[in-house]
């Protein structure tokens, strides 16, 4: 029997960050740090929306683009937070989750051998998505003493007569890195000068903790060439409701709801509404969460420097990612370990790409009593690994 499968598909590894929230399931007494999953329920005033559109029966598909009142909700969302006007019956698509987002984007977008930079360490879904897409992923490496930024050199020297998309994942999953103005300013001169489209990524964006979110969309001469795209799960708790969207030049909007039409149809009804009620009524619930989450940012950062512990000040998002370079260590042994030996789930810097050897990812969307005990864990096992070290040298 000939091989039923593709080899593209089969080459792809399986995604890191599903490895140890899978073994910390089964484990009694265990604690995840590892999913970027908020710790909060989705406000009650959006769920009630949710529950009354069943009740109203409102259990029928909506347009493919999804529904008319929720893309104007994003046009308006779009214009009081970053000043930038899409229309809303052209430029805007809803989608199931920024994930099939950033795929239909890809796909969209790119002919076979055509180059996507991809800044990692970065989220998972942006390699292997521009694989089955048919393009060539070009990887440019954060590094830490730059505050894990992208720099305009990198992206510059990284060009060549191929490339043809720029993925901007700030805030950054899973550093914690962010992008300011002037680095946004920078890029984008590149990116027109080269003539390339970006896709920037910013299901982040309303957990920044250093100042107002910016996009690359908003530099000047940059909204015509990108493609934003944002969602519900992480600013409003609205995971399993899976709802994203996508903001962008028309007629790569209109590709991107072709392939959105075959695939998926709509994204889910009642999800829309419930949509629609957040991006009203939510900002409150928004701000609240964010302070919870740099509140734990802020605890993290002070105990890490108690255990002695290396680590960059995050600004955006809601992970850490600290060095454990000093042990000797990979991050998959490591992170392998300490969910052994502790009962605490991490993600290996690995699982972001080949440049987070040496880092873990940790999530602070856990309560600050989860966070504590894991704290108290991990000054436990890092002790156990320093006196390894210290016999290890006598």
């Amino acid at each position: 029997m000939r091989n039923p499968l593709a080899e593209k598909v089969t080459a792809i590894p399986p995604s890191g960050i599903r490895k140890f929230f899978d073994l910390v399931s089964e484990m009694k007494d265990a604690i995840s740090l590892g999913v970027g999953e908020p710790d909060f329920d989705t406000p009650w005033h959006i769920r009630e929306e949710g529950i009354y559109s069943l009740e109203r029966g409102r259990t029928f598909y909506t347009s493919n683009a999804g529904l008319k009142e929720l893309k104007e909700e994003i046009a308006r969302y779009m214009q009081r937070k970053l000043s930038l006007t899409y229309d809303s019956n052209t430029e805007i698509i809803v989608t199931v989750g920024g994930s099939e987002a950033i795929d239909m984007a890809l796909r969209a977008m790119l002919n076979p051998g055509e180059e996507v930079l991809i800044p990692q360490p970065s989220y998972v879904s942006y390699e292997p998505c521009t694989i089955l897409a048919g393009g060539t992923p070009v990887i440019l490496e954060l590094k830490e003493e730059h505050d894990f930024r992208l720099t305009a050199r990198q992206v510059e020297e990284a060009v060549t007569d191929r490339t043809k998309i720029l993925v901007l994942p700030f805030p950054n999953n899973p550093t914690g890195a962010i992008l300011e103005r002037e680095d946004l300013e920078a890029i984008a001169k590149v990116v027109i000068e080269k003539d390339i489209f970006v896709i920037s990524d910013e299901i982040y964006s309303e957990l920044s903790y250093k100042g107002e979110h910016v996009s690359i969309a908003c530099i000047p001469g940059m909204q015509e060439r990108t493609i934003v795209i944002n969602g519900f799960s992480k600013a409003y708790a609205m995971t399993g409701w899976r709802l994203g969207y996508a903001c962008g030049p028309a007629g790569i909007i209109k590709q991107m709801l072709k392939i959105h039409q075959y695939a998926i149809m709509c994204a889910p009804t009642n999800s829309q509404y419930a949509a629609v009620e957040a991006l009203r009524n939510g900002d409150e619930d928004v701000a609240r969460m964010r302070e919870a989450y740099d509140q734990r940012r802020r605890y993290l950062m002070h105990v890490f420097k108690e255990i002695g512990l290396s680590c960059f000040e995050p600004f955006g998002a809601f992970y850490v990612f600290p060095s454990i370079r000093e042990f000797g260590m990979t991050s998959e042994d490591f992170a392998s370990r300490f969910l052994a030996e502790e009962k605490v789930a991490v993600v290996p810097g690995t699982a972001f790409g080949a440049c987070g050897e040496g880092f873990l990812r940790i999530s602070y969307a856990y309560s600050l009593e989860d966070l504590k005990r894991a704290i108290e864990r991990l000054a436990r096992f890092v002790e156990k690994l320093r006196a390894e070290q210290g016999k290890g040298q006598a």
